[in-house]
C-alpha cells in the first residue's frame, strides 16, 4: 500500500510541477489566461446626463495617470487608447463588483455598439477563470475605440481589470486552457478525498477526516471562484458568487486550521498557541460571513477586515513553527515543505489587496494554485504520518508482546509460571497427562551450597524438564521446587524414563539431586477438571514422597 501512496503522489506532483514551470513562463510570452492585446484605460467619473458620444467626442474629461483605485467606489467612464482591429472582437477582463457595466464600441464609421450587463447578464458573460466575456460584433468599418461605464462599483481591486482585446479563437483557447487547469485541481481533489477516505475507514485517525473536509472546502472554492458555478447556475447574481467566494476562502483557511491542529501532536498546540489558533480561524470566519452579509455596506471596511485575517492567519504560522521547533515535532519539516507555497501565495494576494502589487490573473488565482501544491504536500506528509504512526504501533505491539511473554515467565527458569500454565492448560480437548515434579530435600540443597547454588539448581532441572518435554507440551515453574507438566495422553512421555533423565543431569558442585513425581490422567477442558486432575496429582506426588522420594506414583486414569 506503501508503494501505492508513494507513486500516486509522485504523479500528482509531477503535474504540479510541470503546471508551476508552465505558469513561470507563461508571462514571459503573454498571460495565458488573459489573452489578446492589453488596452490602457482613461477615468472619469460619472454624472448624470452624460453619453458615450461625449466620451469618445472628447467631451467629458478623463485622467489617463490617476491608478483606479484612487479614484475610489461610484460611477464611472472608462476609454481605451485608440485601436484597430477587425472582425469579431472578444473583450475580456476580470470580474469585479460592480451592479452595472454598459460596454460601448465605437467604429470607424462613427457608428456606436452598445451592450448592457446588470448583475445576473455578468454572471453569463462570465468565462472560466472569472473573466467577462464582451463580445463586439463584425462590421464593415474596424473597431477604433472602446468604452465602459461601470455602475456601483465598489473599487476593490480596479473599476476594470486587466482589459484586451482578442480574437474569438484566442478567446476560445484560453478558456480551454483555464478548464485543463481547473479539471486537473477537481480531479486531484477528488483522487485525494477517495485515497484518504478510504484510509480513514481503515486507520481511523482523526487528521484524515481534517484532511479530507479541507480539500473538500477548497474544491468547493474552486468551484466558485474558477467561474464554474456561473455556467452550473447562471441565474446566480455575480455578486452573490463573489460573497460565496469569500466564504469559501473563510471555510478553507478554517479548515487547513482544523488540519495543522490534528496534524501536530497535541503537546504543539497546547497553551496560548491553541487559544491563537482558535481566534485567527474565527477571525477568518467572521469577517467571511460579515462581508457575504452586509456588502455592500461598508464594503471596503469589511474587505480590509477580511484581509486582515489573513495577515493575522499568516503571522501565525511563524509562531507555530517555532513552537513545534520547541516541542522537537516528527512533523515540523513536512508542514513547513507543505505550506510554503500558501504562505507565500497569500502574501502575494494580500499585497495586491493593500494595492501594493498590481492586478494579474495568475496572482487572482494564486489560491487555487498555492492550495493545489498544499494539498499535494500535506499527502505526502500525511504519508510521512502514517509510516510513523505504523512504526510507533509496531514498536509498541512488540512492547506488548515481550511484556507479556516476561509476565508469563517465570524469572528464575525461564518456564511458564502458574498463571501462565493455567490459561494455556485448561480447556485443551481430549485426555491429558499431567506431571507434579518435587526436588527431594532442597532445603538442604539450599543450606548445603547457598541460595545462589539452589536457584542455579533449579535452573540446570527446569532446563532438563524443557528438553524432555516434546511440542504440545507446557512446563511451567509453580512456585519453590515444584514444577507441573501438561501433555496430550497419547503422548506423554514415560515418568520413570523423565525421572532418570532428570537424575542424570550434571548439578553444580557435582551435587546429586533427586526428584519424585506424581503422575495422573483425565479431562482438562474446565477448572473443576483441573481441580481435580491436580488433586489426584498432587496425592501421587505425595505418595512418592511417603514411601522414600526418587520415585514415580501414578494417580487412577480418569475417562474424559
Amino acid at each position: 500500500m506503501a508503494m501505492s501512496v508513494v507513486c500516486f503522489l509522485a504523479r500528482w506532483t509531477l503535474f504540479a510541477l510541470g503546471l508551476g514551470v508552465f505558469g513561470a513562463f507563461a508571462p514571459v510570452r503573454a498571460d495565458v489566461g488573459m489573452v489578446g492585446e492589453p488596452v490602457s484605460l482613461c477615468i472619469a467619473r460619472a454624472a448624470p446626463g452624460e453619453r458615450a458620444a461625449d466620451l469618445f467626442a472628447g467631451r467629458i474629461p478623463v485622467d489617463c495617470h490617476k491608478p483606479q483605485r484612487d479614484f475610489g467606489p461610484g460611477d464611472f467612464w472608462l476609454i481605451s487608447s485608440p485601436v484597430r482591429r477587425t472582425g469579431e472582437i472578444a473583450l475580456r477582463s476580470g470580474s469585479v463588483w460592480q451592479e452595472r457595466r454598459t460596454v460601448y464600441a465605437l467604429y470607424a464609421d462613427g457608428v456606436i455598439v452598445s451592450k448592457v450587463s446588470d448583475g445576473r447578464a455578468a454572471t453569463r458573460s462570465l468565462q472560466l477563470g472569472a473573466l467577462f466575456l464582451d463580445r463586439l460584433p463584425a462590421r464593415g468599418a474596424p473597431l477604433v475605440r472602446v468604452a465602459w461605464k461601470v455602475e456601483g462599483s465598489a473599487n476593490l481591486r480596479g473599476i476594470v481589470n486587466g482589459p484586451r482585446l482578442a480574437t474569438i479563437r484566442e478567446s476560445g483557447w484560453s478558456n480551454l486552457f483555464v478548464a485543463a487547469i481547473y479539471a486537473a485541481f477537481a480531479g486531484m481533489c477528488v483522487a485525494l478525498l477517495i485515497h484518504h477516505l478510504a484510509l480513514w475507514t481503515a486507520m481511523r485517525h482523526r487528521f484524515q477526516l481534517a484532511y479530507c473536509a479541507m480539500v473538500a472546502v477548497l474544491l468547493g472554492y474552486a468551484f466558485s471562484s474558477s467561474g464554474a458555478l456561473a455556467w452550473v447556475f447562471p441565474g446566480i447574481e455575480n455578486n452573490d458568487r463573489l460573497r460565496l467566494n469569500y466564504v469559501g476562502l473563510g471555510l478553507a483557511v478554517a479548515a487547513a486550521m482544523l488540519f495543522a491542529r490534528s496534524f501536530f501532536e497535541p503537546r504543539v498546540f497546547r497553551g496560548w498557541l491553541g487559544a491563537a489558533s482558535w481566534a485567527a480561524t474565527i477571525a477568518a470566519l467572521m469577517s467571511a460571513v460579515a462581508y457575504a452579509l452586509l456588502a455592500p455596506w461598508q464594503i471596503h471596511l469589511l474587505d480590509k477586515l477580511f484581509v486582515l485575517s489573513f495577515l493575522l492567519m499568516i503571522s501565525f504560522v511563524p509562531l507555530l513553527l517555532w513552537k513545534a521547533w520547541r516541542e522537537r515535532s516528527n512533523y515540523l519539516w513536512v508542514f513547513m515543505l507543505a505550506w510554503g507555497a500558501p504562505v507565500l501565495f497569500a502574501a502575494l494576494r494580500i499585497g495586491n489587496n493593500l494595492g501594493l502589487i498590481a492586478w494579474s490573473f495568475w496572482i487572482d488565482h494564486s489560491t487555487m494554485l498555492s492550495m493545489c501544491v498544499e494539498a499535494l504536500l500535506s499527502s505526502v506528509g500525511i504519508t510521512y504520518r502514517i509510516r510513523l504512526i505504523s512504526r510507533e504501533r509496531d514498536e509498541a505491539r512488540a512492547q506488548e508482546l515481550a511484556a507479556r511473554a516476561l509476565a508469563d515467565l517465570d524469572p528464575l527458569t525461564g518456564l511458564l509460571n502458574r498463571r501462565a500454565f493455567l490459561r494455556q492448560a485448561i480447556g485443551r480437548e481430549g485426555t491429558q497427562t499431567l506431571f507434579v515434579i518435587d526436588l527431594d530435600h532442597f532445603k538442604v540443597v539450599n543450606e548445603t551450597i547457598g541460595h545462589d547454588g539452589g536457584d542455579e539448581v533449579l535452573r540446570v532441572f527446569a532446563r532438563g524438564l524443557r528438553a524432555a518435554v516434546a511440542d504440545g507440551g507446557l512446563v511451567a515453574r509453580f512456585g519453590g521446587e515444584e514444577f507441573a507438566i501438561v501433555m496430550p495422553h497419547e503422548r506423554a512421555i514415560d515418568p520413570d524414563a523423565l525421572l532418570a533423565r532428570l537424575r542424570a543431569e550434571r548439578m553444580p558442585f557435582d551435587l546429586t539431586v533427586t526428584s519424585s513425581i506424581g503422575v495422573c490422567s483425565g479431562p482438562l477442558a474446565s477448572e473443576s477438571d483441573w481441580k481435580h486432575l491436580y488433586r489426584r496429582g498432587d496425592r501421587a506426588l505425595y505418595e512418592a514422597k511417603a514411601e522414600g522420594r526418587d520415585r514415580v506414583r501414578r494417580g487412577v486414569l480418569r475417562a474424559a
